[in-house]
Order: structure tokens, then C-alpha cells, then sequence
């Protein structure tokens, strides 16, 4: 009998012993900071922009798994999920979300409690989202690559690039606001240079095809208005594109390389990265509302030459010599 008992006991013991690892693991997971990355896009198109920001987060101190824990989820350009990713990030109790422009609205109707970090952003005072640049007050805050200042600029070296340009077609997912913006300014600087502009309303992928089609008759390019819908069906719209011989116009850098002809706009691995900054701040203790909203101090102008080549354009020696980076 005793030793049946010595047997269940030492057994009991062991079975303990390695418990014991995995509780102390369960407890140690339980209190780390989690961040509940709610990406806007695809796990592709955020990746590179994701990459970096976790590895400025391990060189600020936080590791994930080991001093901070990171959720993802990703909504691929559907509106409706962002709303389902916000109230799931709330039930985990998560200690900040981090996510785009075009799923704040959500993220705040949420909660107005868990600090909210915006990796990229349109125009966060004019979409009403911060009360200013410097002082946002709230629970929101992060970096703001201003599409609406930068889309005359992207027109102007559209028309250097086609200096035939007449007819512009213009894509927006006019459920974004911040798209809206961009798109009422690309209508202001058109109608400066007399140019006549075709609106291309979208809400979902399934209205970007009939759109283009919708261009055939006599447009001289698109410009897509930055947002999350259209990067996730970059390669939709730049293979749709091609095929009726429309060159682009982009904000994002990947687009291009996604087939786009060119871009002028921030560098969204950069802004992910220094956002790194303002999340290690908030995990320390800041509060958002203290935050100013950051912008950037560079924009890219980039091109592609095989979409160029594909199109029977010859970028312009001026153009080219300003570029900062040709895809070949």
C-alpha cells in the first residue's frame, strides 16, 4: 500500500514539477503589454511596414514574447472587419491599438480608454480624428503622412510625366474620409491645370473592375487615392491598368513595384518605424493626448521602368534625375 502511495505521490510530484514551468510561462505571458495590431490591409501588403516597426521596438527594448506581446489581425481592405477587430482588441483587454487612418473611426467608437496609435494616417484634423497636430487630445495619436498636402505635387509630376494629360481618372473608396479629402484636392489642382476628371467612386473590390472599364473611353491615367481598399488590391488595379494602357499615380512606393507607373509620398517603413517611438513612449507611461501627431521629413518619388516600357513611355531625363528610386 505504501508503496503504491510513494508511486502516486512521486508521480503527483512530477506531474507538478512540469506544470509548474508552464504556469509560471501562462502568468509571465499574462503580464506582458500586448498591442493588438489592427492591419488595414493584407499581412502582405503591411509586412514590410510591420517588419520594421518591430525591429525598432526590440531596439527600444520590447521583445515580443518576452517584454511585450503582439496580436495581429487583419481586416483586407474590408470595412465591416474593422469594427470586429476593435471589439475583440477591447475583450482582450489589450494596452494599445495599433492600426491605419481608415480603421480609427472604429477603433474610437470601441473604446475611448485603450490609446490609440495610427502608423499611417491621411489627415487626422481634417477627418476630425485629433483636435491638432500638436496638441490631439483624446486617445489618439501617431503619424500623419497629410495625402491632401501632397496631392497637388503628385499631380503636378503626373502632367510632367504626360504633358499630354487632359483626362484624369481618379479612384477613391469614398468610405474613407481621408480618401474624400485627397480626392477633393486632386480635383482642385486638376481644374487649375484644365484638366477635365472622371470620379471613380469604390466601396468595395468588386467595384474596382467596372470603374477602369468605365476609363476606356478617353482617360490619360489614374490616380488612386490613398487608402486601405486600394492597397490591397494593388495588383487588381495596376493589372486592370496595364491592360487598358492607363499609367498610375500612387502615394505608396509598393504600388509601383506592385506594377504601378510611379508614386510620390512618404516611406511607410519609416513611418512605422519611428510610430515604434510613440508606442515605446505610451508603454512608458505617456499619455496620447500628450503626443503631437509626427509627419514626415521625406517624401519618395519613385518609378517603374518596365511598366514605362509596357505603357510606350520614356520617362523624362528631368523626371528621372529627381527619382529616388527606378524599378527595373
Amino acid at each position: 500500500m505504501f508503496g503504491i502511495r510513494r508511486r502516486q505521490f512521486i508521480t503527483l510530484l512530477g506531474g507538478a514539477a512540469a506544470a509548474w514551468p508552464l504556469a509560471a510561462g501562462a502568468q509571465q505571458a499574462a503580464k506582458l503589454p500586448t498591442i493588438g495590431v489592427l492591419g488595414t490591409a493584407t499581412a502582405t501588403v503591411w509586412s514590410p511596414w510591420t517588419t520594421a516597426f518591430v525591429r525598432r521596438l526590440r531596439e527600444l527594448g520590447w521583445i515580443d514574447g518576452r517584454t511585450v506581446a503582439i496580436e495581429y489581425r487583419w481586416a483586407e481592405g474590408r470595412e465591416a472587419h474593422y469594427a470586429e477587430i476593435t471589439a475583440e482588441f477591447v475583450r482582450l483587454k489589450v494596452d494599445i491599438i495599433l492600426t491605419a487612418g481608415a480603421a480609427a473611426p472604429a477603433a474610437m467608437q470601441a473604446t475611448s480608454v485603450i490609446p490609440i496609435v495610427l502608423a499611417i494616417v491621411g489627415d487626422p484634423v481634417g477627418t476630425g480624428l485629433v483636435a491638432s497636430l500638436a496638441r490631439p487630445g483624446g486617445n489618439v495619436t501617431g503619424m500623419s503622412y497629410q495625402s491632401t498636402d501632397l496631392a497637388g505635387k503628385r499631380l503636378e509630376l503626373l502632367r510632367e510625366m504626360l504633358p499630354g494629360l487632359r483626362r484624369l481618372g481618379i479612384m477613391t473608396n469614398v468610405g474613407y474620409p481621408a480618401a474624400v479629402l485627397e480626392m477633393g484636392e486632386v480635383q482642385a489642382t486638376a481644374g487649375t491645370l484644365g484638366l477635365d476628371v472622371a470620379r471613380l467612386e469604390i466601396r468595395r473590390a468588386e467595384d474596382i473592375a467596372p470603374a477602369v472599364e468605365s476609363l476606356k473611353s478617353g482617360a490619360d491615367a489614374l490616380y488612386a487615392c490613398t487608402d486601405a481598399l486600394l492597397a490591397a488590391e494593388r495588383v487588381r488595379i495596376n493589372t486592370l491598368a496595364l491592360a487598358t494602357r492607363l499609367p498610375t499615380m500612387f502615394a505608396i512606393r509598393d504600388h509601383v513595384q506592385a506594377g504601378g507607373l510611379m508614386s510620390y509620398g512618404p516611406d511607410y517603413s519609416d513611418l512605422f518605424r519611428r510610430t515604434a517611438d510613440i508606442v515605446d513612449k505610451i508603454l512608458r507611461g505617456t499619455k496620447p493626448a500628450d503626443i503631437p501627431v509626427e509627419q514626415p521629413s521625406k517624401f519618395y518619388l519613385v518609378f517603374n521602368l518596365t511598366t514605362a516600357k509596357a505603357l510606350g513611355l520614356t520617362v523624362p531625363p528631368t523626371l528621372l534625375a529627381r527619382a529616388d528610386e527606378v524599378i527595373e
